[in-house]
C-alpha cells in the first residue's frame, strides 16, 4: 500500500460526497452509563445506519469515487459481515454488480443480509485473511475492482466522517473511543482529532484474543486466534495504511476480555434499549475495563455495529442472568414419594423463587433408591436473593448443591 493517508480535507470532501447516501446518526449522552463509568459518556449510534454499521460511510465514499470504467467492471470485497453488507447495499443502490467473499463461520444473519442486496456471495476460507487471498485471485481473474474494508484511503476517509459529526455536535470531547479490527475507523478518527482544537484523545479497543493492532504498535509479534463474539474485529492482518496512521498519531489501543464485551452488549440493551454486536460494543467494554482512565472526562463512544445473530444474542443475555445471580441452578435431594416434588416447588415459591426448568431424576446420581434428585433452574431477583433461596431450602432440611458459575475477569 503506497497510497498516502487521507487528509482532513479529503475527509470533509467525503462527508459532502456521501451526504444523503448514509444516515447522520444520533449522538446522545447516556446518563446511566455516565454514572456507571464516572465519566460523561456520549454514544454515536452507528448501529442505526441502514445496514447497521459505520462501514456504510467508507463503502459509499469508495464507490462514489470509482471511475466509470471501474464501475462497469464490477466490484469484489472480502468481509466477515458489515463491510460486505455496506458494499452490497451501496452497489445495489448505484446499479453496480458486486461479489462478496466471506470466511467460513460468518454469522448466518450477515450472510443472508448481504445476499438480500443482490450480491454474489461466496463462502471461502477459514479466516478473513484466507477470504482476502481468494477474493484477490478471483478479482484478478475476472477483472473486478477490489474494495478493501480498511486498507484504502477512500474507505478511511469515509469512515472518518463519523468523527466530523461527533465533534460538530460536541466540540469539547476529551476523547473518542473506537473499536479496532483492521484499523481504518480509528485511523480516520485520529486524523480528524489531530486537525481539531483542542485535540481529543483517540483510543482504540480490541478484544484481547485478537489484539493484533496493540501488539504491532508495541513492536510485539502477532499472536491471535480463538472463538469470539466480536468476529467483526477478529482480524490478524491490520491494514498497512491504518497502522501507519495509528503510529504517526500515537494512538493507544486497549484490549478487553470477552466477558466485558458480553456485559457491554447487555448494558446497551438494558440501558440504551439498543442492540450492538460484539465488535460494536468493544468501545463500551474498554470503558468498563478501566473506568479510572476515563473518570471525569467527556467521552465519545462509537457504537459501531448492530448485526448480531439472534441465537448468539439470546445466549449472551442468558449468560448475563447467570453471572448476575438472577438464574441459579440447584440439585436438591427429595424423598421418592408422592407429593415430595410439589412440596419442593411450594418451598421455592415461598422464598420468592421462580422455577424456570425442572428435571426429576430417580435412576442416576441419587445415593439411595428412596431418594430422587431434582435439578432446578430458578429465577431470582439478584445474587443475594438466590443465596436466600438456597439458605431457606436448607433450613427446611433439604440437601442442596448449587452449580457455581465460572467467574472470568471483568
Amino acid at each position: 500500500m503506497n497510497e498516502p493517508a487521507p487528509t482532513i480535507d479529503d475527509i470533509r470532501a467525503a462527508a459532502q460526497r456521501i451526504a444523503g447516501s448514509v444516515e447522520r446518526t444520533p449522538f446522545m449522552r447516556s446518563r446511566t452509563l455516565s454514572e456507571i463509568v464516572g465519566a460523561e459518556i456520549w454514544i454515536k449510534f452507528e448501529n442505526l445506519q441502514f445496514t447497521a454499521s459505520f462501514k456504510e460511510r467508507g463503502a459509499a465514499n469508495r464507490l462514489l469515487t470509482l471511475a466509470p470504467s471501474q464501475a462497469r467492471r464490477g466490484l469484489i470485497a472480502m468481509s466477515a459481515g458489515n463491510h460486505a453488507q455496506a458494499v452490497a447495499y451501496h452497489a445495489q443502490r448505484l446499479g453496480l454488480p458486486a461479489t462478496i467473499v466471506m470466511p467460513k463461520g460468518t454469522p448466518f444473519v450477515k450472510v443472508a443480509r448481504t445476499r438480500h442486496h443482490q450480491a454474489r456471495v461466496l463462502i471461502e476460507g477459514e479466516t478473513l485473511a484466507d477470504a482476502a487471498s481468494f477474493a484477490r485471485r478471483l478479482g484478478e481473474r475476472e477483472e473486478l475492482v477490489f474494495v478493501h474494508p480498511y486498507d484504502d484511503p477512500a474507505i478511511i476517509a469515509g469512515q472518518a466522517t463519523v468523527a466530523l459529526e461527533m465533534l460538530a455536535d460536541a466540540p469539547d470531547l476529551d476523547c473518542i473511543v473506537a473499536p479496532v479490527g483492521g484499523g481504518g475507523l480509528a485511523a480516520g478518527v485520529s486524523i480528524v482529532a489531530a486537525a481539531t482544537r483542542p485535540n481529543p484523545e483517540v483510543i482504540g479497543a480490541e478484544v484481547e484474543t485478537y489484539a493484533a493492532a496493540a501488539q504491532m504498535l508495541a513492536g510485539q509479534p502477532v499472536s491471535v486466534g480463538g472463538a469470539t463474539i466480536a468476529e467483526g474485529i477478529a482480524v490478524r492482518d491490520i491494514g498497512v495504511l491504518p497502522l501507519s496512521i495509528l503510529r504517526a498519531n500515537r494512538i493507544d489501543v486497549m484490549t478487553v476480555p470477552e466477558s466485558l464485551i458480553e456485559k457491554a452488549v447487555i448494558l446497551l440493551i438494558e440501558i440504551e434499549k439498543t442492540v450492538a454486536e460484539g465488535a460494536g460494543a468493544a468501545g463500551l467494554a474498554a470503558l468498563l475495563s478501566e473506568p479510572g482512565r476515563f473518570r471525569g472526562r467527556k467521552v465519545g463512544l462509537i457504537l459501531s455495529g448492530g448485526n448480531i445473530d439472534t441465537r448468539m444474542l439470546t445466549n449472551i443475555l442468558m449468560r448475563g442472568l447467570v453471572r448476575d445471580g438472577r438464574l441459579i441452578q440447584l440439585t436438591v435431594e427429595i424423598a421418592d414419594k408422592p407429593g415430595a416434588l410439589a412440596q419442593l416447588a411450594e418451598s421455592v415459591a415461598q422464598f420468592g423463587g421462580n422455577i424456570v426448568e425442572v428435571q426429576h431424576q430417580r435412576l442416576f446420581g441419587a445415593m439411595s433408591v428412596n431418594v430422587a434428585e431434582v435439578d432446578l433452574l430458578i429465577e431470582a431477583q439478584d445474587e443475594t436473593h438466590g443465596a436466600a433461596i438456597v439458605a431457606g431450602l436448607e433450613s427446611g432440611g433439604a440437601r442442596v448443591r448449587r452449580r457455581e458459575v465460572a467467574r472470568r475477569r471483568g
